[in-house]
């Protein structure tokens, strides 16, 4: 039996679009992710996940922490127990951030992300309406890890734009900065390779500068950390790296303390073409046939579920049902999702069959669900609520 016939099996008294997590290979993918880090701590990145008794399910498989995509859900978390929780990104939060000055668990457990002094205005007013000097406020530094080639105009960028912090003076005046605001404490610093974890290893000059840009960031890292560290006084204790793509070689990067993955629990569709790993999906969703236009043509229900991201045919959902394939002409249909029969020798989909797909990305799959129903081999073990499922309690 093929895996989208057990999942259809699983699933056959769920009416679609239905979304599953195949347990065995979520729960393969963690065990892989951690051999990959090769003995670093792993955090589990939430955005990438958005399910949170897969967020914890990760945690008891060995992950340490979690990195949260906002301050809200970042409360949320350690409001239920989670440990450790690093924002990924900068918040601006009022709301939020004067939930986190009131609240000891919250101090204790969450580390901010900072990457502007604009950014520790907010922080500062929430702290001083706080009515206390609260010692404990821990804050993390967003450095670039970009890589730039050349000099003056003739530079190129490559990567993402993040952070403007890029030189140790830069750190190290925002790091200064941070442990001027009464009540708060520097803890880290995070460099997140996007050019390196999040490309994949399409061809040798994809590969070419991946492999430079790994050189380029470990040579930095030191230099980063000895001016914070001078800057503050204090040793830090966090330097995180790395994502999904990019463990081996952020794990045995200098200095570092911790990597983070996420996507690689899920693979979706944007990580088939990765060489570090072997692709070993666990999230799908299911859609219905209604309609049978033609012979070689079937019309599943719904399914317009687009990655973020540029534009274009790569964000769009990747058909799991062997033999069959998304049309050029119309894609995934906000309401209609119609499907072209490959050469293939594979059956017809008559009216009433299932059709899987694989969204392009993690965790987005994820917001287009109130639930998930998480199957271990043909047989439906537990429906959780998704983070949208859960009426986005962490505000």
């Amino acid at each position: 039996m093929s895996l989208t016939e057990r999942l259809s099996r699983a699933t056959s008294h769920v009416p679609g679009p239905v979304a599953v997590v195949d347990l065995d290979a979520f729960d393969a993918n963690a065990t892989d992710l951690l051999r990959r880090a090769g003995g670093r701590p792993v955090r589990v990145a939430s955005k990438s996940v958005r399910v949170r008794s897969l967020v914890g399910r990760a945690l008891d498989a060995g992950f340490a922490g979690v990195m949260s995509f906002s301050l809200a859900e970042a409360l949320w978390l350690a409001g239920t127990g989670v440990r450790d929780v690093l924002v990924g990104y900068p918040s601006v939060d009022r709301d939020a951030l004067a939930r986190l000055a009131g609240d000891a668990t919250a101090r204790r457990e969450v580390t901010l992300m900072v990457d502007d002094v604009a950014q520790l205005v907010p922080l500062r007013r929430a702290l001083e309406a706080a009515g206390e000097v609260l010692p404990d406020v821990q804050v993390c530094l967003d450095v670039d890890a970009s890589l730039r080639l050349g000099v003056g105009p003739l530079q190129v960028h490559l990567g993402t734009r993040r952070s403007p912090l890029r030189s140790p003076a830069d750190v190290a005046t925002l790091a200064a900065r941070v442990e001027a605001v009464p009540g708060a404490r520097l803890r880290g610093l995070m460099l997140y390779e996007a050019q390196v974890a999040g490309l994949p290893d399409t061809n040798p000059a994809v590969r070419l500068v991946k492999r430079l840009s790994v050189a380029d960031v470990d040579g930095r890292r030191g230099e980063l950390l000895a001016a914070t560290e001078a800057a503050v006084g204090h040793r830090l204790e966090l330097v995180n790296s790395g994502g999904t793509g990019s463990l081996e070689t952020s794990g045995a990067g200098p200095h570092v303390t911790e990597v983070t993955a996420g996507s690689g629990l899920f693979v979706p569709g944007l990580f088939d073409g990765y060489r570090s790993f072997a692709p070993r999906p666990s999230a799908f969703f299911g859609l219905d046939v209604v309609r049978v236009p033609a012979p070689g043509w079937a019309t599943a229900f719904g399914g317009g579920y687009p990655a973020s991201g540029p534009a274009g045919r790569s964000r769009l959902p990747r058909v799991a049902t062997a033999g069959w394939a998304l049309t050029g002409a119309e894609g995934a249909g906000e309401v209609m999702t119609p499907l072209r029969r490959r050469p293939s020798g594979t059956r017809p989909l008559r009216v009433g069959d299932r059709v899987w797909m694989r969204h392009a990305k993690a965790g987005e799959l994820m917001e287009r669900f109130a639930s998930v129903h998480l199957v271990r081999g043909d047989e439906v073990v537990d429906v959780v609520p998704t983070y949208r499922g859960e009426q986005r309690a962490f505000g």
